[in-house]
């Protein structure tokens, strides 16, 4: 009981600290606001957004349904200062296969992105603009516009215009210029992404579908439940009521998602509210999923009716993985699609994946001492049932560690995103393996008529005490403190207590 309170209280913490959550999260409207460019090389560059996009097609009844990337008030204003005259910037937009189209040779040590003089001289390039060579696929591509400072104007506008997107692929954005007067100069406006279907980007599009039929599983699922602990509710036990709890959190948890990537690919902006709480209700149903795991490993509701002294620890490892959880889950899907720097995201990951081992190592700990003891005992109904329990999850870690060596090799051949239409499959993996997992649990303690057969009973529990005691007590304080008479008194059948026997040996 006080287990459940603690993490009534987690969670309320976690929700006040979410309702500080009010900005606008970015999509496929990718906001530029007063942003500066970055020196790379001999050129300055703004990175004005990078997404997978599908090809335009025209549909049966002869509509044309675009695929275009669309630039709406976009302004460049530069400070003033000193001695001001005519500048150029270009907005460059290429297919990630083309990247080696922008650039030339060697400057300085590093790829030059503006053409030097030395290369002016060859007739290679004009002089003071980004260097590009047509693609060999497309020779329209990459598509380079031009934006000009006129005389000493402290404003350059780019005129709304839209580039039409024929072919599918990873596209990149970028804003360039190379002269050093303009180091200073801030952009303003947005751009907007849009694929045929609508504004989310392609590598989330696949996404949207499977939320619909994971919320549609979880229907099923839930449907099976429930009726099952409507019939049968008299004999509910309090390991049922905690499944229940994780089958609605998972129910809510997909079908935000599904609401979220749908109200995302209608207006291009990702809604706060609903991605937080998506957020949200995934990270407590994995907390309390993995609790529960724990819990059962340990024999709680099940062979003892608390967890005694370990509430505490218990709590603590809930709590910290819960909060581990949520920052990494909001840093990733809160704020602009666009990749955050790997070693931030090493640094957010890295905690998660040790809480995680550890509940791993704490459960199958748990497990071989509960079936331990369950065999030594002889409740064969509750053992067969652990033995399943335990082969799921070594299948479930099997696949996980499958899953994680996947996407550790996919993620690291797969520097430029050029894999984009096959990403969403991560995600979903570790979805579907979760969904799994809680469906065996399901199988295995549905509730029945049976259902009290698993669950607590004062005289195993009794045992199960008498025995943990026993084995934090030297055997020669035990054998002190059983009279001879009762050591060496026979059975029934003449022989001597084995539970007796079996204490002093331990």
């Amino acid at each position: 009981m006080g287990l459940m309170i603690s993490i009534k209280y987690l969670i309320l913490l976690l929700c006040c600290w979410l309702s500080m959550f009010s900005n606008v999260i970015n999509g496929s409207v990718h906001e530029y606001s007063s942003d500066k460019f970055i020196s790379k090389g001999n050129a300055f560059v703004f990175h004005g957004g990078s997404e997978g996009l599908y090809s335009s097609f025209t549909s049966n009844n002869g509509t044309l349904t675009s695929s275009f990337i669309r630039f709406d008030k976009i302004s460049f204003r530069r400070p003033e200062a000193g001695n001001l005259s005519a500048a150029l910037i270009q907005a460059i937009v290429f297919e990630v296969e083309d990247r080696e189209t922008i650039g030339g040779s060697a400057y300085g040590g590093q790829r030059a992105i503006c053409c030097s003089p030395d290369l002016a001289k060859l007739g290679v390039c004009p002089p003071g603009e980004v260097i590009h060579r047509p693609s060999t696929k497309n020779p329209y591509w990459p598509q380079v516009l031009r934006i000009n400072f006129d005389g000493d104007d402290l404003l350059a506008t780019m005129p709304s215009q839209s580039i039409q997107i024929s072919e599918t692929g990873m596209y990149n954005l970028y804003f360039m210029h190379c002269d050093a007067s303009l180091k200073d100069v801030v952009i303003e406006g947005k751009t907007i992404w849009k694929n045929p279907t609508g504004y989310l980007p392609g590598r989330m599009s696949p996404l949207m579908k499977f939320y619909g039929l994971m919320s549609f599983a979880f229907v099923i699922l839930g449907i099976f439940w429930f009726s099952q602990y409507a019939m049968h509710w008299r004999e509910v036990v309090q390991l049922q009521n905690c499944i229940t709890v994780v089958i609605t959190l998972g129910m809510l948890e997909m079908a935000f998602w599904y609401f979220e990537y749908a109200e995302f690919n209608e207006t291009g902006v990702r809604p706060t509210g609903i991605t937080v709480w998506a957020v949200t209700f995934g990270t407590v149903k994995r907390t309390v999923a993995r609790l529960i795991i724990l819990m059962v490993s340990m024999g709680y509701g099940v062979v003892r009716p608390t967890l005694g002294g370990l509430t505490s620890k218990v709590v603590m490892l809930g709590g910290t993985f819960l909060f581990a959880s949520e920052v990494l889950e909001l840093v990733e899907n809160v704020g602009a699609i666009s990749d955050f720097s790997g070693s931030a995201r090493l640094f957010l990951v890295l905690p998660v994946a040790i809480l995680d081992a550890f509940f791993i190592l704490w459960i199958f700990t748990s497990l071989s001492t509960t079936l331990n003891k369950l065999q030594a005992r002889r409740m064969m109904a509750k053992l067969e049932i652990y033995r399943k329990f335990t082969n799921a999850l070594v299948v479930a870690v099997v696949f996980s560690v499958g899953g994680l060596f996947y996407e550790l090799f996919f993620k690291a051949n797969d520097v430029y995103n050029e894999r984009w239409q096959t990403a969403w499959i991560i995600p979903a993996f570790w979805q579907v393996l979760s969904f799994s997992v809680l469906c065996v649990i399901c199988a295995l303690w549905a509730p029945s008529q049976n259902s009290t057969r698993y669950a607590y009973s004062d005289e195993a529990g009794e045992e199960f005490d008498k025995e943990e005691n026993l084995t934090l007590i030297k055997p020669s304080q035990v054998a002190r403190d059983v009279p001879i008479s009762q050591e060496s008194r026979p059975l029934k059948n003449g022989s001597v207590d084995e539970d007796l026997e079996e204490d002093k040996i331990e």
